[in-house]
């Protein structure tokens, strides 16, 4: 796997747990640390902690790929997971603006998030069941039975 992909599966992972201001910074040439910054907003303490195992535990299910480094506290209010050339950066919005990472590496192209996963791939379908569909959609709809209405009030 691509560290892109990396980087774009995490950031997806995020939003499954609705991370806000996902962004992704391409650093190559402009960190020796790093290729990728995957920086999101998680609103508390909670979605912090849950930002953070659902991107550890499906690049693990999904991709067998265990972070190199977890760092960082739920009292820190910043988790930083590092894959390889990519590092994951879960932040309060305190924390992400005193922080500002965005403008600390401002120089840095923002790539393009893609969170959509990929539409799943359209199966073949039998003629017999084709011709069945069509056939239970020809039957006559069944009649509605009046609705009763109710008495009008006089008015007094």
């Amino acid at each position: 796997m691509e560290d892109l992909e990396i980087a774009r599966a995490c950031a997806l992972y995020a939003d499954d747990k609705k991370a806000e201001n996902i962004r992704i910074l391409d650093l190559r040439g402009l960190s020796p640390i790093s290729d990728y910054f995957v920086i999101v907003t998680a609103m508390s303490t909670p979605q912090l902690r849950a930002v953070r195992d659902e991107i550890v535990e499906r690049m693990k299910e999904e991709h067998a790929t265990p972070p190199d480094v977890k760092d960082g506290n739920f009292e820190s209010q910043w988790i930083i997971l590092v894959y390889g050339s990519v590092m994951v950066h879960i932040l309060t919005p305190e924390k992400r603006e005193f922080y500002a990472l965005e403008e600390l590496w401002g120089d840095a192209p923002e790539m393009e998030l893609n969170l959509a996963p990929p539409p799943p791939e359209p199966k073949p379908k039998a003629a017999k069941k084709a011709a069945v569909k069509k056939v239970a959609a020809k039957k006559a709809p069944a009649k509605k039975a009046a609705a009763k209405k109710a008495p009008a009030k006089k008015a007094k």
